[in-house]
């Protein structure tokens, strides 16, 4: 399963305003409800949230990179040449 690793540490540390700060919080709820409705999830373990889709087209298309094991990646790939 395809997943990166979701870290919000400093998400708005760069806003110079309250306003800046809530527009950042917008769009950022704004990216998971659509990650959401494209099938995302989210699996928290011990430490972290991970964001994870079960399609790894899906997930390509959203230009993310997998954190996947390189051997459970190398499973995904087809034996068509």
């Amino acid at each position: 399963m395809n997943f990166f690793t979701w870290k919000d540490n400093g998400l708005t540390s760069d806003c110079s305003s309250l306003d800046a700060m809530a527009s950042r919080f917008e769009e950022t709820a704004n990216l998971m409800k659509k990650l959401s409705k494209k099938g995302f999830k989210l699996k928290k373990t011990q430490n972290n949230q991970l964001i994870l889709h079960h399609d790894p087209e899906v997930f390509d298309q959203w230009g993310f990179v997998s954190e996947e094991l390189p051997f459970k990646q190398l499973c995904l790939m087809s034996d068509e040449e």
